[in-house]
């Protein structure tokens, strides 16, 4: 007689197995397959290592340029627009253009009549097929091979601004679409870009009205002539040319075709720029248009800014008088911000008296939100203390190492990156004016891992902070900033990096600083879990 039939066995081992799956079954209807703690926990894993290979390749720049190429950075809040396009660029635009070139200066001329130059110029158009003239050009427009220019870094970076200047007149279309293509390939999905937007064919609106009003000494009275002189208009034609910018590009990147550019995906805003060593009637007159068109709702303009060398004459003998004029018109455009270049000088560039106050009048006096540079710090009266009030009101600073570097020779530990840390000062890595320093976002990144000693977490810190103090509407994703705590309304889907709950998606949907910062996360989530 046999006992184990091949039947018997065969219902056996379907038992067995239907045990098992019910058993599962079970056991899973009875607990979640994983809890949103270890969802955490398994984060917070990826997070540190991720940090730990990044230590890892410390000794390999190389290899830690590629990490950070892949890298999220959210925002650069710190860009030129004119500066941050290649030399390459305008050469080839200088050439459509019937420009010439200044055979001693190599810079460019709008000639009298199309294509006819002078006898001590050349046509922009023979660079093309003049490797010698194509490659002096860039050396002159950039801080491409400076060092044998015959000039400080300081002077090449900012005579190269006239040099190509006409190259850039009715290509802003052009330049932006080139900046944002920047922005995607550095995984920026944010910028604030600075420039003049009330420009006309005949020059700056606003400086123009300044000019014809002049300065009387009396901001309330100067205000009211501007007025009685049209100085709407200026806000206007800013307004107006944004529009047509925008447009341009988008057509340039194929935004809203199926075959869009990635650049399309970036968020714009614009940062009206103030040229502070202009007369005194046309720097007030810029100022008001820049607030003006920060405090409309409908425009994209979201700040105001001042720029020029900050060591130069008008700069330095009026600086002082400038941040009393924020003060006066800041309260008459409530929604408008203000991030201003301030302490961008080093000791020698002027006298010692020059060093001691720009930061703490821009932050005490104007107000500012943030700062540009901020390298002079240590020899503002009383730093530490400044450093302390700095961080008390998070005013972040607009962190520059290349720009810092190649102008004012200031790098490594003579650089106060480390000290800003250290106080606590919020603070974010940004480009400056990367076409003209021939650099890059993530190449800023690099420096700051390379020259400053910065960590993974630091420079994902970094990341965050860009987005939580950049000027876009809305509130943002933290409630502590700090720390990088949630609001309440999405507590469960941060920490499950899941967007699941009703609150938390009514949230991100109404407020545009949340959704690019969730987008962030996301981000980083997926960028860490793949290393």
């Amino acid at each position: 007689m046999i006992t184990n039939s091949p039947f018997k066995l065969l219902r056996r081992k379907i038992a067995w197995t239907l045990a098992v799956v019910l058993s599962f079954g079970l056991t899973s209807l009875a607990q979640p397959a994983v809890k949103p703690q270890a969802i955490t926990t398994s984060r917070r894993a990826s997070e540190q290592k991720t940090a730990t290979y990044f230590e890892s390749i410390r000794k390999s720049p190389p290899k830690q340029l590629a990490f950070l190429l892949k890298m999220p950075k959210g925002a650069d809040l710190h860009n030129h627009l004119s500066g941050s396009i290649y030399a390459e660029r305008y050469v080839e635009w200088a050439a459509e253009k019937g420009l010439c070139v200044n055979n001693r200066t190599k810079a460019l001329v709008v000639p009298a009549s199309p294509s006819k130059c002078e006898t001590d110029q050349t046509p922009a158009n023979t660079a093309l097929t003049n490797s010698v003239l194509y490659r002096q050009m860039i050396d002159a427009w950039s801080m491409r091979n400076w060092q044998l220019s015959g000039q400080s870094g300081h002077d090449q970076f900012f005579d190269a601004f006239g040099k190509f200047g006409p190259a850039t007149y009715n290509n802003s279309g052009r330049m932006l679409a080139e900046a944002v293509k920047s922005a995607a390939r550095g995984r920026v999905s944010y910028v604030e870009l600075m420039l003049t937007p009330d420009g006309t064919a005949t020059g700056v609106a606003s400086s123009q009205i300044g000019q014809q009003v002049g300065w009387d000494g009396n901001f309330e009275n100067t205000l009211s002539k501007l007025k009685a002189n049209g100085i709407e208009k200026a806000a206007a034609i800013g307004i107006e040319n944004l529009r047509a910018m925008e447009a341009d590009k988008n057509q340039l990147l194929k935004c809203g075709t199926p075959h869009a550019d990635a650049a399309c995906s970036v968020t714009i805003r614009y940062v009206a720029q103030v040229s502070r060593n202009s007369s005194l009637g046309q720097v007030y007159a810029q100022i008001v248009t820049g607030l003006a068109l920060a405090n409309d709702p409908n425009s994209k303009v979201v700040a105001t800014n001042l720029v020029q060398g900050e060591d130069g004459v008008n700069s330095m003998q009026n600086f002082s008088l400038h941040m009393q004029m924020l003060k006066f018109l800041r309260p008459l455009y409530p929604r408008a911000k203000v991030t201003l270049h301030a302490g961008e000088l080093a000791p020698g560039l002027v006298p010692p008296d020059g060093l001691k106050f720009h930061i703490r009048e821009s932050v005490m006096v104007a107000g500012a939100q943030r700062i540009g540079h901020g390298v002079d710090i240590m020899h503002e009266t009383e730093p530490f203390e400044l450093l302390k009030e700095m961080a008390r009101r998070n005013v972040m600073v607009e962190i520059c190492l290349s720009s810092n570097d190649l102008i004012l020779g200031i790098s490594g530990s003579q650089h106060p990156l480390a000290t800003y840390l250290e106080y606590g000062v919020p603070v974010a890595l940004a480009t400056d004016d990367e076409g003209v320093a021939r650099s890059e976002i993530s190449r800023e990144f690099l420096k700051a891992a390379e020259e400053q000693g910065v960590n993974y977490l630091q420079l994902k810190t970094m990341a965050r902070n860009s987005l939580h103090y950049a000027f876009i509407a809305g509130e943002s994703l933290w409630s502590d900033g700090r720390k990088f705590v949630s609001v309440a309304q999405c507590a469960r889907d941060v920490e499950e990096m899941k967007l699941t709950t009703n609150s938390c998606r009514q949230f991100v949907a109404a407020n545009e600083k949340a959704r690019l910062q969730w987008q962030l996360e996301e981000d980083f989530n997926a960028f860490e879990r793949a290393w």
